[in-house]
């Protein structure tokens, strides 16, 4: 990532990002019909602080969290620097929208979003500064014309920004999200990118906010689509088995649960990522040929979800 001279508009940027909040919260309180988010804000020691929004036990989402944060600090943490060594020591300032959504229904998927922005400090030099995000979706019994309408969207929010964009994030997020330790992708993809500042700030500010308004461009539908499905123990059962692998991605490899830990965030807001109910068992294996096996051979899988 090459370094920028540009002094980046901070409050621009806080703007957006609290207004995709209200949106978001907005949009999904109407999605599910039955609850509102609860609003909890919180301050943190060495600075800054955000606004955690929480739903529960809806009428579509068994957990949903959307959380802003705005915090500053005198010394990037590890997990900020680990692409970037020279930045290390460096004081910053770092603010986001990051959103998970748990669905009761296991034909509904679960799905992550997140854009966020960084800035750093020295008396060195310029600031450097830079943007990341991106949104994947986990499902359980997926759908193909899900996952394409899913990756049509990516697609759009990429379009404007170059021919090959949408390609060159799908695979970066194909490759983020994947569990070493099981060889397994963690769902069907989407969009991640990170470090990202090219060729100015505007048009980086740009990308970050395409992505942050396609996210329920894409999302909703499908929940519309698949939300009155009927299912029972035994599609709970495979959700909340599979629940395990998000719950061992964000505590083992994710850089923006890292991040919050390291940087002594608010421990309730960045474990809101994880499923209110989980199980796991001993080397258990699909069936084969079970709508369960059907994850694991034809989705998880990294494909080409809009060839011809």
């Amino acid at each position: 990532m090459p370094d920028s001279q540009e002094t980046p508009d901070i409050t621009a940027v806080r703007d957006y990002l609290k207004s995709l909040q209200a949106t978001v919260c907005a949009t999904l309180e109407v999605l599910d019909g039955e609850r509102k988010f609860i609003e909890d804000s919180w301050a943190r020691d060495e600075g800054g602080g955000g606004i955690a929004r929480v739903l529960t036990n809806g009428g579509l989402f068994e957990q949903a969290g959307v959380n802003f944060s705005h915090v500053t600090g005198a010394s990037l943490p590890p997990s900020a620097t680990q692409s970037r060594p020279e930045l290390k020591g460096r004081a910053f300032e770092a603010m986001g929208v990051s959103l998970v959504l748990h669905p009761d229904n296991p034909y509904v998927p679960t799905t992550h979003a997140n854009v966020r922005f960084f800035t750093t400090t020295s008396d060195e030099g310029p600031p450097v500064w830079w943007f990341g995000g991106g949104f994947d979706l986990t499902p359980y019994y997926p759908f193909e014309e899900d996952c394409i309408h899913w990756h049509q969207c990516a697609k759009s929010a990429c379009d404007p920004f170059g021919d090959n964009l949408y390609n060159e994030l799908k695979d970066w997020c194909d490759r983020y999200f994947f569990l070493k330790h099981r060889d397994e992708a963690r769902g069907v993809g989407g969009l991640f990118f990170d470090d990202h500042n090219q060729p100015d700030f505007q048009t980086a500010f740009d990308l970050m906010q395409s992505v942050g308004n396609h996210f329920l461009m894409a999302y909703v539908p499908i929940a519309e689509k698949r939300r009155e499905l009927p299912f029972g123990e035994r599609e709970k059962s495979f959700q909340r088995y599979r629940r395990g692998r998000y719950v061992e991605f964000n505590l083992v490899y994710d850089r923006g649960t890292l991040f919050g830990l390291q940087s002594g965030g608010r421990t309730e807001s960045i474990l809101m990522s994880l499923p209110p109910s989980v199980e796991w068992r001993y080397n258990w294996q699909p069936e084969p040929g079970t709508p369960e096996s059907l994850l694991y051979t034809d989705f998880l899988p990294p494909r080409d979800w809009l060839a011809p």
